[in-house]
């Protein structure tokens, strides 16, 4: 086993005495991953153009952080570091996969919902998975499909297989396809293009063709109210026991179909209309929490994949995400470039937690990452994580926790945008050497060095490096030993 349960008697926490030396009372856990959702894509990160009451009301009471990262510029490499703990660059296969991609997650290894059930949560995942289904390519949807989420330590599943762009447009719960009729069997074919004729389902251009499965389409503008329902009914189930929920939303990522009812209701287009679809199923799930008196005992987290990002695609594509539709909606706030970048905007996401007498409201600056919510998870149940498990999860727990201020829980960070930079501290680096900077597409960058000093230039305008040459060879140095060593965790 990669992780061990020490007795709860070993663990007595003298400031802000989370469990005050008792057996640990185990807090549910939701963590709300929004799709494609931006720096200043909430109303208390600046937003003004949309409105997020939920997320806003959730970050008056909780811990709002202003340099949490998602530890890659897109979405399966995140999603594969947020359940591993490993940085996802570490891995052949983890970059942005087709609908028919098999499983990438290793059977037998720690992950976040794994590490949960060990400690008696029940564990379910709705929402988005994009990490993989079957054994190997292509997924056959046809009958049972596993290895999946229960494989890697979900007891429940009701997931979108990969985007809401690609093919298969169905949902599967636990190891099927939701309302699939066996006279109609899916045929996906990947050597189709978008916009190509044959890549339209339900009149939206996708990547990949589908056949088949008619009758257990998805209906695009009701993703949202599904996956909320869904998500509900999970906390509803097991209100009785410690529970974990990933609630991984399709919201806001293309294509962009608003409920009726919210078409319209923002000022930055079909975009902003789809922030208030994620606001409104955060309000649905804090609802939920509400009614069933369980505000006080479970930890939310609300946060996102990657940077925002202004692509179009959909039944209103000339509206789904252009700058004349986006009406000046400062998408990431003041930072530089935007989703599979690896500037700020690529990585840098909202980051709000709310765990009532635990977490004391406000803003926090601490340098924290989704790879660290293993190592995290771990010592909110009282665990620990040993050996190969979470090779690059830090312990985030007292920055959460407003423990020690001074004392930061990671001192640098790997940002995985088309190339690798290093955070150290204040300071950014990019490098220019493609050897170095190499990322999971490794492309070759070339050119001069980026040096950035984020507090006094978080837009990353104003190039250091040549003032600096010292601290580039140090940094330089730093990411090529954590490439090498195949782990960064303490």
């Amino acid at each position: 086993m990669l992780c061990t349960i020490p007795t709860a008697a070993a663990f007595c926490w003298t400031r802000n005495q989370l469990w005050a030396g008792e057996t640990p009372t185990k807090p549910n856990i939701i963590f709300i991953l929004a799709d494609d959702i931006g720096y200043g894509d909430f109303g208390c990160y600046g937003a003004r153009k949309v409105k997020t009451p939920n997320v806003d009301r959730l970050a008056a009471h909780g811990l709002r952080f202003t340099d949490a990262h998602s530890p890659s510029a897109v979405c399966t490499p995140t999603r594969y570091a947020f359940m591993t703990g490993e940085y996802a660059w570490r891995k052949k296969g983890t970059g942005i996969l087709p609908g028919t991609a098999a499983l990438i997650v290793e059977l037998g290894r720690v992950t976040v919902p794994s590490l949960l059930k060990q400690a008696g949560y029940v564990t379910g995942v709705v929402g988005k998975w994009h990490l993989g289904l079957g054994a190997q390519s292509p997924t056959d949807y046809n009958g049972e499909i596993k290895p999946g989420p229960l494989e890697v330590g979900f007891d429940y599943c009701f997931i979108i297989p990969a985007t809401g762009d690609r093919t298969p447009c169905v949902y599967v719960e636990n190891h099927h396809v939701v309302g699939l009729d066996p006279k109609d069997p899916i045929r996906l074919d990947y050597s189709v293009k978008r916009g190509e004729p044959r890549s339209f389902v339900n009149g939206i251009p996708r990547i990949g063709s589908q056949t088949g499965g008619k009758a257990a389409l998805w209906k695009d503008d009701e993703i949202s109210d599904t996956l909320a329902a869904k998500a509900d009914a999970f906390i509803e189930q097991n209100r009785n026991k410690p529970f974990f929920l990933y609630f991984s939303t399709h919201d806001i990522h293309v294509p962009r179909v608003p409920h009726p009812r919210l078409k319209g209701t923002s000022q930055a287009g079909v975009r902003g209309d789809m922030i208030h679809s994620f606001d409104w199923a955060v309000g649905q799930v804090l609802a939920t929490l509400e009614r069933l008196k369980l505000v006080d005992n479970t930890l939310v987290i609300v946060t996102s994949d990657n940077g925002g990002t202004l692509d179009s695609n959909g039944p209103d594509i000339e509206h789904g995400g252009t700058p004349q539709t986006n009406n000046g909606h400062p998408y990431n706030g003041p930072l530089r470039a935007g989703k599979g970048s690896a500037y700020e905007g690529g990585t840098r996401v909202p980051f709000i937690a709310r765990w009532p007498g635990r977490i004391k409201p406000g803003v926090s600056d601490a340098l924290i990452c989704h790879v660290d919510m293993l190592a995290t998870m771990a010592a909110v149940t009282g665990q620990k994580l040993v050996g190969a498990a979470g090779p690059d999860s830090f312990n985030v727990l007292p920055s959460l926790l407003g423990e020690k201020p001074d004392e930061p829980c990671r001192d640098h960070l790997i940002e995985h945008g088309n190339v690798l930079a290093i955070r150290k501290g204040p300071w950014k680096l990019i490098p220019g050497n493609p050897s170095v900077a190499a990322g999971k597409k490794n492309k070759k960058r070339g050119g001069d060095d980026e040096l950035y000093n984020l507090v006094e230039d978080i837009g990353e305008t104003n190039n250091v490096a040549a003032a600096h040459p010292d601290l580039v060879k140090e940094m330089t140095e730093l990411l090529q030993r954590i490439r090498e060593n195949g782990r960064s965790r303490p």
